[in-house]
C-alpha cells in the first residue's frame, strides 16, 4: 500500500513540475521549395518534408505549401483560407514566397511589388487576428555562382520587399535567402549540385532523360535547408526550442 501511494505521489509531483505542453500547430505557407512532393517527383523534396521530424508530440506541422504558388494564387485558390479556417491562438505560420511572385512571364502567378507586399501584409495581419504568430521568410535562394565561384543573389528585389514588410509590420524575419547562399558557398560550385535536382540521363527512373534544376532540392538539400531553418528558429523564436524532439537517452547494456 505504501508503495502504491509513493508512486502516486511521485507521479503527481512530476505532473506539477512538468505540466503537459499546450499542443500547437505550425502552418507552412509557400511554394514548391517547401511543399510535400508526390512519389512520382522523387528525389525532389520540399524542405517542409524533413522539417516535420524535428518536433515533439506537442507540435503538429500543417504544410499547405504547393508547387507553383505565389502569394497571389495562394489566396485565389483558397490555400490561405485553409490556414485561417484552422488556425488557433498560440499557433505559428511560416510564410515563404517570392519564387513565383517575381515570374513576370507567368501572368497567372506574377505579383507586382505592390501586390506582393500587400499580400504578405495580409497574411501577417490575419494571422495576428487569430492571436497566432507569423514568421516571415525571404525566399530560399536558387543555386547560381559567378565566374569566381561565389554564390550570388537570385531574388534580390523580392527579398528586399519581404524585408520591407517585416520591418513595417514588426514581424520576426528569417533571411533564408542569405542563409541558403551561405550553405551553397560552403559546398562550392560543383558539390552544391548534390543539393539540387541535378540528374544525368538514366540516373533515376522518374527522370529517364535526366534533370538540370537549380531551384528544387534533393532529399539531402531539403534536409540541410530544414536544419538551417531549425537553427534560425532557435535564435529568432526561442520559445519553440522546448518543443524540439529530443530522443531518449539509452541506458548502456
Amino acid at each position: 500500500m505504501k508503495t502504491f501511494f509513493g508512486i502516486l505521489l511521485m507521479t503527481c509531483s512530476s505532473l506539477l513540475m512538468f505540466p503537459e505542453k499546450k499542443k500547437i500547430k505550425i502552418f507552412m505557407a509557400g511554394d514548391s521549395t517547401m511543399a510535400i512532393k508526390e512519389t512520382k517527383a522523387y528525389p525532389e523534396t520540399g524542405w517542409g518534408m524533413p522539417f516535420v521530424y524535428f518536433w515533439d508530440t506537442s507540435v503538429s506541422i500543417v504544410n499547405r505549401a504547393k508547387n507553383g504558388r505565389s502569394t497571389k494564387t495562394f489566396i485565389s485558390e483558397g490555400l490561405w483560407k485553409s490556414i485561417t479556417d484552422q488556425i488557433s491562438e498560440g499557433d505559428y505560420v511560416i510564410i515563404q514566397f517570392g519564387h513565383n511572385d517575381e515570374a513576370k512571364e507567368k501572368k497567372e502567378r506574377y505579383a507586382t511589388p505592390d501586390t506582393f507586399r500587400m499580400n504578405l501584409t495580409r497574411f501577417i495581419r490575419e494571422t495576428r487576428e487569430h492571436k497566432a504568430i507569423p514568421i516571415l521568410f525571404t525566399p530560399v535562394s536558387r543555386r547560381k555562382f559567378d565566374s569566381t565561384g561565389t554564390a550570388i543573389e537570385t531574388h534580390k528585389e523580392y527579398t528586399a520587399y519581404v524585408k520591407e514588410v517585416a520591418a513595417a509590420e514588426n514581424v520576426t524575419l528569417i533571411d533564408l535567402d542569405a542563409k541558403s547562399r551561405e550553405l551553397y558557398q560552403q559546398f562550392g560550385k560543383e558539390n552544391s549540385k548534390w543539393l539540387f535536382m541535378q540528374l544525368k540521363p538514366g540516373e533515376h527512373p522518374n527522370y529517364p532523360e535526366g534533370k538540370e534544376d537549380n531551384t528544387h532540392f534533393t532529399e539531402l538539400g531539403a534536409r540541410l535547408i530544414a536544419e538551417l531553418v531549425l537553427s534560425e528558429l532557435k535564435k529568432a523564436v526561442p520559445e519553440l526550442t522546448e518543443r524540439i524532439y529530443v530522443p531518449p537517452v539509452k541506458k548502456p547494456a
